[in-house]
């Protein structure tokens, strides 16, 4: 037992001591642990690489006064590494965030194609219990009207005044000859579109199509920007994992991650201070999204507080067809006025018997369709918005602090510990640590960065579009 102990301690003693040599920029005699890293982590051919350290007079990034174990090529392959690592840890940093809107998006987007086809089968079913006879003629206007509503709710140029007047100007030549005037069958298209034109100016519906045309702006508007806000969100996200880095970036980079390899330091990480300076000067542009990431995420949670009671896009859909009922009620009441109204401008029809046409739903959607199923207060569309919003808030500062999470997080020396300062080795980094931003970079003594970057600035423009709708 003591014997195990006692060599299981001596190993570790072994590796330690491994660790700390491999981070000293003194006395390195052998580039072997240089060229293990450099095919095992970059898949690099070894053949080529020094076997000792010598003098690289060719080298563009990584020079030193010491013996080198880098050539120009592996110093080429450092440069391309070093982009692909940066774009690895930016991926992996929003990961958990691109994950939760991408998520609740494609939830959100679920449950309003749910609830569309929930509604119109609800207003179909209606037409079957209530109004058989006109229910197989007014299939096509139902499924017309609900997708519009889920063509606008999902980005198409479509407008909701017209819809609404399209599915209630359809609905009056069926009321009229099956309710108001029933035995008319066989009449022309002619005076079936004389009727539909007539029903803007007879108003047979009262203001039942106005008060759904106010109902559904007010309901799917908002649901339409939500829907296009999280998926500019996934857009931003996306935009910033893959940016190209300057060459200015993209050599300080590979001085940061790489050059110490070149002294043999595989196991070496920047100074807390140093990685600051470095990232804070690449990101300087993505910085500059924070205040308006911040007022995007304000502006989401604003527009989710204010969907609901008359802005509930649940309610309004799901109460579709106690409006539409309401609007056949009252022209059935007024239908004397209406039928001598109607008479006035298109004339009169020709009367012949009719049979009513079979429904288009089954007996079992017809017998237990229109018990709107209790749903759980927790499962409701407005919660869940809630929960999201709740978890997004989280994430108002993320790319005002992106810099400073990528080195505390992936990439620094913990506190105390010897690191990597540009040039060597070194207790702690003495430079002056810049803050974030582009103005903020004007002293920054690692990198210098200029101008603007137009990708940044289109997301900037597009995110104040959504925040201003």
């Amino acid at each position: 037992m003591m014997d195990a102990r006692t060599w299981r301690v001596g190993c570790r003693c072994l590796l330690l001591l491994a660790l700390v040599g491999s981070t000293r920029s003194e006395g390195v005699q052998s580039c072997e642990e240089v060229r293990k890293v450099f095919q095992w982590r970059l898949a690099g051919a070894v053949k080529g690489l020094p076997d000792s350290p010598r003098p690289g007079p060719d080298l563009q990034v990584c020079t030193s006064k010491k013996p080198t174990c880098c050539t120009r090529k592996m110093e080429e392959r450092y440069q391309i590494a070093a982009r692909q690592d940066m774009q690895r840890v930016l991926q992996t940093s929003s990961s958990t965030l691109k994950f939760l809107i991408s998520r609740n998006a494609a939830a959100f987007q679920e449950t309003l194609e749910t609830l569309i086809r929930q509604a119109e089968n609800y207003t179909s079913i209606l037409f079957c219990n209530t109004y058989r006879n006109m229910a197989l003629e007014a299939a096509a206007s139902i499924q017309e009207f609900f997708t519009d509503v889920g063509l606008y709710l999902f980005g198409a140029d479509v407008n909701p005044e017209e819809f609404v007047n399209r599915f209630f100007d359809s609905l009056f030549p069926l009321v009229y000859n099956h309710l108001i005037n029933p035995g008319v069958t066989e009449s022309s298209l002619e005076y079936s579109e004389c009727i539909r034109m007539a029903r803007r100016d007879v108003s047979p519906f009262g203001n039942i199509p106005q008060r759904v045309m106010g109902q559904m702006g007010r309901s799917l508007l908002p649901s339409r920007t939500f829907l296009q806000a999280l998926n500019l969100g996934i857009e931003v996200i996306n935009t910033t994992d893959h940016l190209y880095f300057s060459k200015e970036c993209g050599r300080v980079l590979l001085r940061m991650e790489y050059c110490p390899h070149c002294q043999g330091l595989t196991l070496s990480k920047p100074c807390m201070g140093y990685c600051l300076n470095v990232m804070r000067g690449c990101l300087a542009h993505v910085a500059e999204l924070n205040p308006h990431w911040h007022a995007y995420i304000r502006s989401l949670e604003e527009l989710s507080d204010a969907m609901h009671g008359t802005y509930d896009i649940e309610h309004v859909l799901l109460n579709f067809h106690l409006l539409v009922n309401d609007a056949v009620m009252q022209a059935h009441v007024d239908g004397q006025n209406l039928s001598a109204r109607v008479n006035k401008i298109c004339g009169r029809p020709i009367r012949s018997p009719t049979q009513s046409p079979r429904c288009s739903f089954d007996g079992i959607k017809e017998k237990h369709g229109m018990k709107i199923s209790a749903r759980n207060g927790e499962e409701t569309l407005a919660n869940r918005r809630k929960e999201f919003i709740n978890s997004l808030r989280l994430y108002r500062t993320f790319y005002g602090g992106l810099a400073d999470q990528l080195c505390v997080n992936e990439l620094a020396a913990a506190d105390g510990l010897p690191c990597w300062n540009g040039e060597d080795i070194v207790k702690s980094y003495t430079q002056r640590v810049v803050g974030n931003g582009i103005k903020a970079q004007s002293g920054n003594p690692e990198i210098k960065v200029k101008g603007s970057d137009p990708v940044i600035n289109q997301i900037i423009d597009k995110l104040k579009h959504v925040i201003q709708k």
